[in-house]
């Protein structure tokens, strides 16, 4: 039997740690976490988060194994639905990173996580 898209995203976001995009932002101000884009390039251009580095899932081991070799730095994690985040969030931790989260909230919350920490400054 295949799983539906809601199925899969309910049994991905078990094992994986949510976090608000308010809390994100908060965390990152004091960790220097890292804010990881996992949706393709194009949808990355046509709506960036402001901060992020984009590392389309297809391709997130491999990159993230060159650009981040300590396994504990904080990671956050984010998608148009949580989604491809939370399934990118259980890739990185089967290779090792220990400190992932998955930002549990629409696009234009995250927009408005940069305006929340921006103004926190």
């Amino acid at each position: 039997m295949l799983k539906t898209l809601s199925l899969l995203l309910q049994q991905a976001t078990q094992n994986v740690q949510l976090i608000t995009a308010k809390k994100a932002a908060l965390d990152r101000l004091n960790n220097k976490g890292l804010l990881i884009d996992v949706r393709e390039s194009a949808e990355h251009f046509a709506s960036p988060a402001v901060g992020a580095i984009n590392i389309p899932r297809g391709v997130l081991e491999i990159k993230m194994l060159e650009i981040e070799k300590d396994p504990t730095r904080p990671i956050y994690l984010h998608c148009a639905s949580s989604l491809r985040a939370a399934l990118a969030a259980e890739q990185l931790a089967r290779v090792g990173y220990t400190n992932v989260s998955v930002i549990s909230c629409k696009m234009d919350e995250v927009h408005k996580m940069y305006q929340y920490s921006e103004e926190s400054l």
